[in-house]
């Protein structure tokens, strides 16, 4: 197999697989959205799923605007901040 060859059968390898790894991606966020769309501050048992639910956009879990989502399982503003930068959000 010559250079071109091997360069052009890279190429379609990537054709093929980078469209298929996308869509295994937004499979996986749109699965993930739907499942945190569906939780409430009742039915999560960590503050760090609150946090979570809340930086997926789900602003009811801080409705007082105090900065510490779903209080029944987050406390303090100082642990919401840590699971904040621990996960990026």
């Amino acid at each position: 197999m010559t250079r071109d060859q091997n360069a052009l059968n890279r190429c379609v390898f990537c054709l093929l697989l980078v469209p298929a790894l996308f869509q295994a991606q937004t499979i996986a966020a749109q699965a993930t959205e739907t499942q945190m769309a569906a939780r409430t501050c009742k039915q999560v048992s960590s503050c760090e799923e609150a946090v979570v639910l809340w930086c997926n956009g789900y602003r009811m879990a801080d409705a007082d605007n105090d900065g510490i989502p779903c209080e029944n399982v987050c406390s303090t503003q100082q642990q919401v901040n840590e699971i904040r930068r621990s996960i990026g959000c």
